[in-house]
């Protein structure tokens, strides 16, 4: 996969976790931006503090939750990647 374009919601990939933020981690799924895992989708429990959980490098399993080439936007699910 190269580009936004190719990524299709349901698509289970491997990212490497570049920046974790209050609401979310920014994961690289090699298509040259990032997607957002929102805090409410890194964990099947409650996370308050994302840091406790994953660094920054780490590989995690990915869904493709939803896609907006336009805007250069993607939802990503990590709790979602293992159902």
């Amino acid at each position: 996969m190269k580009d936004i374009k190719d990524l299709k919601p349901g698509m289970i990939l491997n990212g490497t976790v570049r920046n974790i933020m209050d609401f979310g981690l920014f994961v690289d799924i090699n298509v040259h931006k990032d997607g957002l895992v929102y805090i409410k989708e890194a964990s099947k429990e409650r996370v308050d503090d994302l840091t406790s959980l994953f660094s920054v490098g780490d590989i995690v399993k990915v869904k493709v939750l939803s896609v907006d080439p336009e805007k250069q936007r993607i939802s990503l699910s990590i709790r979602q990647a293992d159902e």
